[in-house]
């Protein structure tokens, strides 16, 4: 399957609070808020939810291809990603600016305050999905959080197109009003959210939750800890959550979880292994500190897999993968 993951690459970096936000922040006093957080660390890891996607999808064995724009400072990180199977041939790469940076500030609670720096992301708007080599249409593309012109521009060219595109707003939802949402969003195949994003994007757009399983053919919405849920022609499936031996940051986990989910369509098994596939990747990315630290074979995640869940044999269909291990 030809998976274009389009979106946001960047670098990150992750800082970490020894206290808890809540206690600081006084909900009499908004009108005028003025924090400032002392962080006992911060590291430097490569990010970006586009290219968290498709670094995990590559890590299960798929060679996604990866549409962003980047900066002058980009060559390293491409080196690392198409080691690990990603294509980043369809990245573009502008040496007049710097790539995006995401700068996240992490509580003891796992409750974070982030900040993004578009940088080159500014100049996705203007990379169509018509520009790809040989113009051949792939058959899923992935639009994850980016420039929030680029994001319309993707949508009207699936929709157009006829191309089957999978719709995952996350950290854009903040910048985005609610007919610009309401409109993204119509003709996807899948829309991916978590609980505290939908409550946003309801409250934006005026949608009930029913407006939201309606309006698209899978909506699936993520609880942390609490696992996830998928909804489907009027069915909800619940998947718990794979329990991760420790929290080390749990920035990624939800990109890791998109990757893992969309991963189990592209090889047709049941949506709630999908879920299930989706879980065990973000436990991967909780282990660890950034986004594409964690390390591990096929054989072993299906090892791990299956000391919790039972997939009938299903997930032998990885092994068989191009890429493999």
């Amino acid at each position: 399957m030809d998976i274009v993951v389009t979106g946001s690459i960047a670098y990150d970096y992750l800082m970490r609070f020894p206290g808890s936000f809540r206690e600081h922040i006084m909900a009499d006093a908004l009108e005028q808020v003025s924090l400032s957080f002392l962080v006992e660390d911060m590291t430097k890891h490569w990010g970006g939810v586009a290219a968290n996607i498709a670094f995990n999808m590559a890590k299960l064995g798929l060679n996604p291809r990866l549409m962003g724009t980047v900066g002058r400072d980009f060559p390293d990180y491409r080196k690392w990603l198409e080691s690990v199977g990603v294509d980043t041939s369809t990245v573009q790469q502008h040496d007049d600016v710097f790539t995006a940076s995401f700068f996240c500030n992490t509580d003891e609670e796992n409750n974070q305050i982030s900040s993004f720096y578009s940088g080159a992301m500014t100049k996705a708007r203007n990379y169509a999905l018509t520009e790809l080599s040989g113009n051949i249409a792939p058959d899923l593309v992935i639009i994850s959080p980016n420039d929030p012109a680029a994001m319309t521009n993707l949508s009207n060219d699936c929709r157009e197109r006829g191309l089957r595109f999978i719709y995952d707003p996350s950290q854009q939802i903040a910048r985005m009003d609610g007919a610009t949402l309401q409109h993204d969003m119509q003709g996807a195949y899948l829309m991916v959210i978590n609980q505290y994003e939908s409550n946003m994007v309801m409250k934006k757009t005026g949608m009930s939750m029913d407006d939201l399983q309606n309006s698209v053919d899978l909506l699936v919405i993520t609880h942390g800890a609490e696992g996830s849920e998928i909804y489907t022609n009027g069915d909800l499936l619940k998947v718990e959550a794979f329990p991760p031996s420790e929290i080390l940051d749990p920035t990624g986990a939800g990109d890791a979880y998109r990757a893992g989910f969309i991963t189990g369509l592209a090889y047709d098994l049941p949506l709630s292994l999908c879920g299930s596939v989706g879980s065990l990747c973000a436990t991967y990315v909780l282990e660890h500190i950034g986004t594409q630290h964690h390390t591990y074979t096929i054989s072993e995640f299906i090892e791990r897999f299956r000391s919790r869940y039972n997939d009938d044999g299903a997930l032998d269909v990885l092994l068989k993968s191009s890429i493999g291990e």
